[in-house]
């Protein structure tokens, strides 16, 4: 995919490293830091698979039963997901962080239900900084978004999206974006900037919720996670953290009784001891 420049609005996932081009590392850096945007897809130069010397994906979490999608709505969100945050030479992507798998739990408890959401109406068009004004739970609007898209490909494509090449994928992926595909009283943009943020979610959270298997978007981006004290190193200035991250499954493991000291996490030796000196 073409990235754009950083000044623009539009923050884009590219599928590879290219020279002179602002690399996936950077841009989820600046999607974690919150920066507003979505995908940039257009005259996209897609990739069907990862370049040679690509990292390996992580190892496969025991698949437990899918909770809200059907097999067929899995295999379309993880081929959405597979084009949102690709796997490349930096690491595995979205479908390989069993992003889907994420949406699936998140989508079958409260907040697919809405539980976070105030439903009384009346629901108008609202601005930008407004947010969500429609009256879909995030599983209606999945369940209908992904039904509606679906049909939509299948129509005109005549095969799933699943089927297409990553070329087609990414042009359906722009026209989703843009707001193109008619997805009955679901305005194509919000549904694909859900999309977007749910992967997103599902690439960043703890591996508690089921998404970023084996931490691999933390890895990407060197963030410690769940690590209760930085004790040891907040006078090593300048040194690059080098511990693995730690889930919050994982962080009591970590914790030492009182007065025992905090233990580093794996990888990451001790460091030295010794006081400040006035």
């Amino acid at each position: 995919m073409d990235p754009i420049k950083k000044a623009s609005p539009v923050i884009p996932i590219v599928a590879a490293e290219a020279p002179s081009r602002p690399g996936r590392r950077n841009v989820l850096k600046a999607l974690t830091l919150g920066v507003p945007g979505a995908l940039a897809l257009p005259g996209a130069q897609a990739q069907t698979a990862a370049p040679a010397g690509a990292a390996a994906a992580p190892a496969e979490a025991v698949a437990a039963p899918l909770r809200f999608f059907n097999e067929r709505e899995a295999t379309l969100m993880d081929a959405i997901a597979a084009r949102l945050i690709p796997a490349d030479a930096l690491g595995p992507g979205a479908k390989e962080a069993g992003v889907t798998r994420f949406l699936d739990g998140q989508l079958a408890g409260a907040w697919g239900a809405g539980d976070h959401l105030y439903r009384q109406g009346p629901f108008e068009a609202g601005t930008p900084e407004q947010g969500y004004q429609l009256s879909f739970t995030p599983a209606e609007m999945y369940r209908r978004g992904l039904a509606a898209f679906d049909e939509a490909v299948r129509k005109q494509a005549g095969k799933a999206f699943a089927e297409l090449d990553a070329k087609a994928q990414d042009e359906w992926l722009t026209a989703l974006q843009q707001g193109k595909p008619d997805l009955g009283p679901l305005p194509a943009a919000v549904f694909f900037q859900a999309l977007l943020e749910g992967t997103m979610e599902g690439f960043f959270s703890d591996p508690l919720y089921g998404g970023n298997v084996d931490m691999v978007g933390w890895k990407l981006v060197g963030f410690p996670g769940a690590y209760a004290s930085f004790s040891n190193d907040i006078e090593r200035h300048g040194v690059v953290w080098q511990g693995q991250p730690v889930s919050i499954a994982q962080a009591r493991a970590h914790h030492h009784a009182p007065g025992e000291g905090h233990a580093p996490p794996p990888g990451q030796a001790p460091a030295a001891q010794g006081g400040r000196h006035g």
